[in-house]
C-alpha cells in the first residue's frame, strides 16, 4: 500500500550564473573567443565595444579602466507587470544550451595516409580480384604503416566478408606491392621489416649495406646495444659500425606519422597570462584577447525606455518588453560573468607566481617549490576545483617560453637536510646527470641513485627509475653510444 509522506531535504545546487561561470573559467583564450562570438549571434544586445587600436605586441596588457560599459541597474520595468503576470524566463532554469556542446572547427587537410596509398594503388595495373585484397590490406595497416595483423585471419576475413577466396602466398605478393609506395617502410609486419624496407630504399653505400646485415642477421644483438660483440663478430673497425648505427638512427619506425595530413592539426597556443620581469621585479598581466570590450547594447537600451514611455498596455507590447529585458538581464550577466573570469585568473595566476618567485625570477627548475593546488586555493580562498580549472587549460608567456599553468605543480619529497623539495628539482638534476654522463658507459638506475644521494637527494633506485620513465630516457644499455 503506497503512503504519501512529507520530508525536508537541504541541497546545495549551482545556479545557472555559477555553472556558466565555472565553464568560462575553465575555457583558454581562443575558446573563449569563439564562446564570445556565440554569445553575440545569439543575444542582439551584447555588442562589442571600440575597435581596439592596432598595436605591434599581439599581447598587450588589459587595461580595466578602458572599457566602458552601459549600467542597466537604472533599468526597472517591473511596474509594467501586473502583479498576476510573472514572465516565464523566471519560472525556468536552463542550465545548458546550444552552445554546451563541443564545436569542432574543420580543417582541410588534404588526403590522408589511407587516401595516398589509394592513390598510389590505382597507379598500378592488376586484375580486379587482386585490387581488391590490396585495398583491404591497406585497409588493415594502421596509422604507424604497419600491418600488423595475421596473414591467416585476412584470409578468413576476406572469405566471410568479400566472399573471396585467397591464399597467404597471394597476400605476401600483393603486401610486397604496397612496401613499395610511399612513404618507405609502409605495409611492414615489424619494426626490423620497416628498417630493412628503408633502407633498400636508399642508395646502397657500404654504411646502408652493412646497417641491412646488422637489422636482418644481428637484430638482437643491435637492440641490446652490444657493439663489442657486433664487431668481434663482422671483424669490423668501430668506426665502420658507428657509420652503419648511424645510417639506422635517422630512419623513421613510424612510417605512417611522416604524412602531416593524417596527423592532427597542430593546436597553436595562445598564452592566457604574460609575465615579464622589470628591474628585478615579476609584473603579471592578462592577454588582451582574455579581455574583450563588451558592452549592453544602446538601442535595447533606448527601445526598453520607449516601451516604458509609452501609453499602449497591449499584450503584444508587454511580450516586446519581456523579450527585450530578458535579452539585457542575459547581456549583462555574461560580461559580469567575464569579469569575473578576469578577475580569478588574475588572482589564481598571481598567487602562483608569488610562490614561485624564485624560479620565475631565475629560470632554474631546480627552484621550483613543491606546490599543490591545496596550497593555492588556501592562499585565495577558493575551491580547489576553481584552482583546477585555471590550472588545466592555462598557459603562460614567460622570459623562458611557454608553460602550461598546471606544469608548476609538484609533490614534495625530503633531502637530507629534512627539507621539502620538489620533485620536479630531483627530476631536473636527474635529467642533468645523465645528459653529462659518459655516453660509451652510461650510468645505470643503481649508480644514479647513489649520485642523487651524494647531492643530497636520498631516493631509492625503483623511484629514480619511475622519475626516467617519466622524463621518456630509456634504461642505460639503450642510452650506450658508440
Amino acid at each position: 500500500m503506497l503512503k504519501q509522506t512529507f520530508s525536508q531535504k537541504l541541497l546545495q545546487k549551482l545556479s545557472p550564473q555559477q555553472i556558466q561561470l565555472m565553464k568560462l573559467i575553465q575555457l583558454p583564450t581562443a575558446a573563449l573567443e569563439q564562446r564570445i562570438k556565440e554569445e553575440m549571434e545569439a543575444n542582439p544586445a551584447l555588442e562589442e565595444g571600440a575597435e581596439m587600436q592596432e598595436s605591434s605586441d599581439e599581447y598587450d596588457d588589459y587595461n580595466e579602466g578602458d572599457n566602458e560599459r552601459i549600467e542597466t541597474d537604472d533599468i526597472n520595468i517591473d511596474e509594467y507587470l501586473s502583479d498576476d503576470e510573472v514572465p516565464s524566463y523566471r519560472l525556468n532554469t536552463n542550465n545548458y544550451s546550444a552552445d554546451d556542446e563541443d564545436s569542432q572547427i574543420p580543417y582541410s587537410g588534404g588526403a590522408t595516409f589511407h587516401e595516398l596509398l589509394m592513390q598510389q594503388l590505382d597507379l598500378r595495373i592488376m586484375s580486379d580480384n587482386d585490387r581488391v585484397i590490396a585495398e583491404y590490406l591497406i585497409g588493415s595497416i594502421d596509422d604507424d604503416g604497419y600491418i600488423r595483423r595475421e596473414f591467416s585471419a585476412i584470409v578468413d576475413d576476406l572469405a566471410f566478408s568479400q566472399n573471396i577466396s585467397t591464399s597467404e602466398e597471394e597476400l605476401e605478393k600483393l603486401i610486397e606491392v604496397i612496401q613499395d609506395f610511399d612513404p618507405p617502410g609502409v605495409g611492414a609486419r615489424d619494426l626490423k621489416e620497416c628498417l630493412v624496407l628503408q633502407l633498400e630504399n636508399k642508395e646502397q653505400s657500404e654504411a646502408v649495406v652493412l646497417a641491412i646485415n646488422l637489422l636482418e642477421n644481428y637484430f638482437e644483438e643491435f637492440t641490446k646495444k652490444h657493439y663489442a660483440k657486433l664487431v668481434d663478430k663482422l671483424e669490423i673497425d668501430e668506426e665502420v659500425l658507428k657509420d652503419a648505427v648511424e645510417e639506422i638512427s635517422k630512419l623513421n619506425p613510424k612510417p605512417g606519422n611522416s604524412v602531416a595530413s593524417n596527423s592532427r592539426v597542430a593546436e597553436h597556443i595562445v598564452p592566457d597570462f604574460i609575465l615579464r620581469i622589470n628591474d628585478g621585479e615579476l609584473e603579471l598581466s592578462l592577454n588582451a584577447r582574455n579581455a574583450p570590450e563588451l558592452n549592453v547594447s544602446r538601442s535595447y537600451k533606448d527601445m526598453l525606455e520607449t516601451y516604458k514611455n509609452s501609453k499602449e498596455n497591449s499584450k503584444a507590447e508587454k511580450e516586446a518588453v519581456l523579450f527585450v529585458k530578458q535579452k539585457l538581464d542575459s547581456a549583462k550577466w555574461f560580461i559580469e560573468a567575464i569579469r569575473q573570469r578576469q578577475h580569478t585568473l588574475m588572482l589564481t595566476m598571481s598567487a602562483i607566481m608569488n610562490y614561485q618567485k624564485e624560479y620565475f625570477l631565475t629560470g632554474d627548475e631546480r627552484k621550483l617549490r613543491p606546490m599543490i593546488l591545496k596550497d593555492i586555493a588556501d592562499e585565495i580562498d577558493m575551491d580547489i576545483s576553481t584552482v583546477s580549472r585555471v590550472a588545466s587549460s592555462k598557459y603562460v608567456l614567460s622570459p623562458y617560453g611557454t608553460h602550461l599553468v598546471k606544469s608548476f605543480f609538484s609533490e614534495s619529497m625530503k633531502n637530507d637536510q629534512g627539507e621539502d623539495v620538489s620533485t620536479k628539482e630531483i627530476k631536473k638534476i636527474l635529467e642533468d646527470s645523465i645528459g653529462e654522463e659518459n655516453k660509451r658507459k652510461p650510468l645505470t638506475d643503481d649508480k644514479l641513485a647513489k649520485l642523487l644521494k651524494d647531492k643530497g637527494y636520498p631516493i631509492a633506485r625503483r623511484t629514480v627509475a619511475k622519475y626516467r620513465e617519466q622524463l621518456n630516457i630509456p634504461v642505460a644499455r639503450l642510452r650506450k653510444e658508440l
